[in-house]
């Protein structure tokens, strides 16, 4: 009885296709909020802060490509793996530019201090290791 609920339930929830598309969209879009932010309030505090560490201003200009050009390509499922590589590296440069005091604290309801950074680095290496699978907007070898 147990074996067969099982397999049942099993049968109604192996959509592996379906669970990247899912992840693909709900942690790009969530991203894309974080650029359409910088287009509102401009990347100046960003540019400011690569200026005090000895960088150029223009490359804070790369959040646009990370948190806006790279989360529309995984969404569409168009050099996916590449895609979610450059979010992930800029989800690593700005935890370094800015989270790094939160290493070690946790937040009022115990969560860790950058457990948001973390989640959406480790979705962009799920989705670089997963690739977009079957739904996308290309064929295979774009993926």
């Amino acid at each position: 009885m147990l074996a067969k609920l099982n397999q049942s339930f099993t049968r109604l929830t192996d959509h592996q296709d379906g669970g990247k598309l899912l992840l693909r969209v709900v942690f790009s879009v969530l991203m894309i909020f974080h650029g359409v932010a910088k287009i509102e309030h401009g990347v100046g505090w960003i540019g400011d802060m690569l200026v005090n560490q000895g960088l150029p201003y223009f490359i804070a200009y790369g959040v646009f490509i990370g948190e806006i050009v790279a989360p529309i390509l995984i969404i569409l499922g168009i050099f996916t793996r590449p895609a979610a590589l450059i979010v992930a590296f800029t989800l690593l440069v700005a935890t370094l530019m800015v989270g790094t005091g939160k290493i070690y604290t946790l937040t009022k309801v115990g969560a860790w201090g950058l457990e948001t950074e973390s989640l959406y680095f480790f979705a962009a290496i799920i989705t670089m290791l997963l690739g977009s699978g079957r739904y996308s907007v290309v064929g295979p070898d774009y993926r």
